[in-house]
Order: structure tokens, then C-alpha cells, then sequence
């Protein structure tokens, strides 16, 4: 273990949980992290400081952190000095609880004040017991924190935090809070301020990134950030995620196919296809509505990838709601789905419901809809077989690249292509353009040599061992590269 006695920074390690937004809180937390003098552990199991991030959304969520809680413990035993964090949903959600089940976690915070673990450490420390600090209300809005980013090529780009909807079957909008939305200005500081690194794509995310501009009044706001996103010079994709059904406008499909970098590629959550479990659920659109929308999407942007998500088994589903999901994803064509079996979650509306649904039935259901979904998804990548199609190189995307010696990266319309690279040597954040020779449910290949190799900024970053580096961004002051190194920190690269 590394220690301070020895003269050397302490490491740190964050484990994470859950959707979109804690990989992005994840990324602050390290940047945090390496503020205040702390360095990544090159073996993670013998970080000086480990940090969960959590998530209680997903089935099992708190079974799994307390698992790896203890196994930990003994670790700790061995090794005195050794600090414990859990941030992220389940800690703002159980709480004291955890330092209860776990005596010796050391620091338990909340969603509301990531920019608080640094100190919430240290205090821990000094008074030689746990620290649990959990906010009501947002106390510094996360892209105001440092960052240390995970890739040179893509990075998250929060629009807003929080969720105003009340969806019975969620627990988001009680552990994040209602809907804080950033000013237009300061998020794209932040974009600017990627591109200048070298980062070729950004995803603007949010809980509910079309119902952006709410807390300021602007109904068209988020269609007319997709619009000035592309006017940044270098910015070359532009993702969000997620929208919902209720708050999608004419004008975003607008923006989408007028923006050259905005990408042809559309998460639509549809949760139900059933008009009575869609209003169970407290979600405000109908079957009708949502294949509206996928129609406006189709005539606007044809070549668009369209995915979702889907919930089997809510309380109260019957055969022929079920039925009704079904329909719709034969109609909507999706190219992928994640797709949930309903499990309660303490805390939710639906959690108390009559009418839940057997275990045994929601299985055979499940096993249904992923028949189902594997044949749409397969015949609409069997459409893309010949087809030229633009790869942003990723790091890690493809289990078996290592075997086939294929490399992998995603389309624009975010299809997962794994391609043979011939006599060029790509780096990921390189663009490549191929041909697709193969089509799977999940995936394409593309087998023949690359019909070009581009070779970016983002490539010689990833060449170089570089990943940006942000300190908070903040209306008018983007402030980019490495932060000068504090006392604490000047035996060690934080890179």
C-alpha cells in the first residue's frame, strides 16, 4: 500500500455503478480526487482510497455494494489507513445505514455533494470515525468540479441534473432532485473546451435532456443547443441521451437533421407499448404518440438508429399489454434495446401496487421480447451489409478483437462495428471508413481492408498517454489542460 510515511501520494480507486450520469460523476470524483493530491492506483486492490459509486435503480443494487463491501473489509484490516467511500444514488437513498451494515466504510455522500469527498476524507481521518454527509439540494452543479475524462475521443457533457417527471416505477427524481439546467453558455464552454483537448464526440446528458430550458423558460432550448453545437470548429459527433416521449418537439427532429454533427441516432425509451400500463406508469404519452414520433424521426433522418428501453412485467401487465409491446417494436424497428424485468424497488409507487406480476410469467415474457427483439434488430443491421460506413475507433469495445485481431469503434448512428484493419494501424480516436461484409443482432463486421485512415488529434492523444484534464468549466472561463500540480502531489503523475 502506498502511505504517506513513505513519502509518496495516496492512490485512489473509483468503482461504478449504474447509468450514464455516475460514469460522468465518476469522472468529476477523480478529478476531484487528483485536486487534491491523490494519484489512480496502478492495482486497483491496493488503492489507499476505494470509491463506490452507486446505483440503486438497478436490481440488486445494494446486495452487490454490500458484497463487495465485504470482501474489502479484510483488505482494510491488513492495511491500516485504508479508506472506504459509497457515493452516488444508494448512498443518498440508505444513507447512515450503510456505515450500520458496514461499520468500516469511512465517508458516506450523497448525489448533491460530490465536491465534498475530498474534505469528507480527510475529516475521517483526523477524527478517526466514519463521515456521512448527505444533501438535500444540488450544492455545486457537478461541471463546476474538476474532471479527470476517461477517453481522448468522447466525453460527457452534463446538461442538467435532476428529473420533474414522476414515473412509478423510478426512484431518480428522489435521490437526484428536480430538474437544474446549466446556461446554454456554459455548456458549451465545456464542448469547446473537450475540442480544444482533442475530443472528437460529445454525449449532452441529462435525465431528461429535451425537457432542457424549464427552469429557464425556454421550451425550444435544447433544439437550439444541439444547433449551436454545431458550430464548434473540430467537434465532429453529438450525441444525447436521454429524451422522453412527453417533451420531444418537431424542432429537435429538426436540429437533429439539419446539424451536420449532430448524429443520426436516437434513444427513445418506450417502456410499454400497453396504453394502460404506459398511464399506470405514470407516463405521459401513449403508444399512438411514441410511433408518431419514430415516424417524424424516419421521414426526417432515414438512415436514423433508433433504440430504447423496455420494462417487462410492471404491476398489473397482461398478456395482452404485453402483446401491445410487442407490436410496437415490430412496428418501430429499433437497432437495439436494453431491456428490464420489472423488480420492486422500496421506495417507488409501483413497489406497493397490486396485482405484481410471477416471477415465471415475467420470464417467459422476457424471453419473448428478446426473440423478438433479436429478429428486428438482425434485419435492420442486414440492411447496412455493403454499406460505407465512418468508425470512430474505441478503446475496448469488442470482447473478441483480440482473438480475430479486428479493432472496434461505433458508427455515427452508434451501431458497434468490429473491423479488420489491413496494413493500416489505427489508433482509437482515428476515424476509418470500411465497408460492412456481415451483420449480427448486436453488431456488424467489416472483413475487407479500410477504404481510408484518418488520423486525429484524439489519436495522438491517445498515443501520448493523454486524457483531458478540466478544471471546472464556468460561463466565459473554460480552463483546459493539466492543473499545476499541488505540494501534495509533486512525486506523482496524476496522468
Amino acid at each position: 500500500m502506498t502511505t504517506e510515511t513513505q513519502g509518496a501520494p495516496r492512490t485512489y480507486d473509483v468503482r461504478t455503478y449504474g447509468c450514464q450520469m455516475n460514469v460522468h460523476d465518476s469522472e468529476r470524483i477523480s478529478g476531484l480526487m487528483e485536486d487534491a493530491g491523490y494519484v489512480r492506483a496502478a492495482d486497483p486492490d491496493a488503492a489507499d482510497v476505494v470509491v463506490f459509486n452507486t446505483c440503486a435503480v438497478r436490481e440488486n443494487a445494494d446486495n452487490r455494494l454490500y458484497g463487495n463491501l465485504g470482501h474489502l473489509r479484510p483488505t482494510k484490516l491488513k492495511h491500516p489507513g485504508m479508506q472506504i467511500a459509497v457515493g452516488g444514488c444508494l448512498a443518498q437513498k440508505d444513507r447512515g445505514d450503510i456505515v450500520k451494515k458496514a461499520p468500516w466504510v469511512d465517508v458516506v455522500f450523497g448525489t448533491h455533494n460530490i465536491g465534498s469527498l475530498p474534505a469528507l476524507l480527510e475529516r475521517a481521518r483526523h477524527n478517526e470515525e466514519a463521515e456521512v454527509e448527505i444533501l438535500e439540494s444540488l450544492e455545486v452543479f457537478p461541471s463546476t468540479l474538476p474532471t479527470k475524462r476517461e477517453s481522448t475521443y468522447a466525453g460527457w457533457v452534463s446538461i442538467s441534473v435532476g428529473c420533474n417527471n414522476t414515473c412509478t416505477f423510478c426512484i431518480v427524481p428522489s435521490l437526484r432532485g428536480k430538474e437544474k439546467d446549466r446556461r446554454p453558455g456554459e455548456i458549451l464552454a465545456e464542448v469547446e473546451a473537450l475540442v480544444a483537448e482533442g475530443v472528437l464526440e460529445v454525449t449532452l446528458l441529462g435525465q431528461n435532456v429535451n425537457s432542457y430550458g424549464v427552469e429557464f423558460g425556454d421550451r425550444l432550448a435544447f433544439g437550439k443547443l444541439l444547433r449551436a453545437t454545431g458550430e464548434i470548429e473540430g467537434l465532429e459527433r453529438v450525441r444525447f441521451t436521454s429524451p422522453h416521449p412527453k417533451d420531444f418537439t418537431d424542432d429537435v427532429i429538426a436540429a437533429m437533421a439539419e446539424t451536420p454533427n449532430v448524429c443520426h441516432s436516437l434513444h427513445m425509451p418506450l417502456q410499454s407499448g400497453s396504453d394502460r400500463v404506459l398511464k399506470a406508469m405514470r407516463r405521459s404519452y401513449r403508444q399512438e404518440k411514441y410511433l408518431g414520433i419514430i415516424d417524424k424521426v424516419r421521414a426526417a433522418m432515414p438512415d436514423a438508429a433508433i433504440t430504447t428501453d423496455i420494462i417487462v412485467g410492471f404491476p398489473g401487465e397482461t398478456e395482452e399489454d404485453f402483446e401491445q409491446t410487442l407490436e410496437v417494436v415490430r412496428r418501430a424497428r429499433f437497432s437495439s434495446a436494453f431491456t428490464f424485468q420489472y423488480s420492486i424497488r422500496p421506495g417507488t409507487p409501483a413497489a406497493t401496487m397490486a396485482d405484481q406480476v410471477p416471477k415465471a410469467v415475467v420470464q417467459d415474457r422476457y424471453n419473448r421480447l428478446i426473440a423478438e427483439l433479436e429478429e428486428s434488430t438482425w434485419a435492420e443491421n442486414k440492411k447496412l451489409v455493403g454499406e460505407k460506413v465512418e468508425v470512430l475507433v474505441a478503446v475496448g469495445e469488442g470482447r473478441k478483437d483480440e482473438r480475430t485481431g479486428r479493432l472496434s469503434g461505433r458508427a455515427r448512428d452508434g451501431r458497434l462495428v468490429h473491423f479488420a484493419t489491413g496494413d493500416l494501424t489505427p489508433r482509437p480516436g482515428d476515424i476509418v471508413e470500411t465497408v460492412v461484409t456481415y451483420a449480427a443482432p448486436h453488431h456488424l463486421n467489416a472483413d475487407g481492408s479500410p477504404l481510408s485512415h484518418r488520423r486525429t488529434r484524439a489519436g495522438d492523444a491517445f498515443e501520448a498517454g493523454r486524457t483531458p484534464r478540466l478544471k471546472g468549466v464556468s460561463l466565459g472561463l473554460p480552463t483546459v489542460g493539466v492543473p499545476a500540480p499541488l505540494p501534495a502531489a509533486t512525486d506523482g503523475c496524476a496522468l
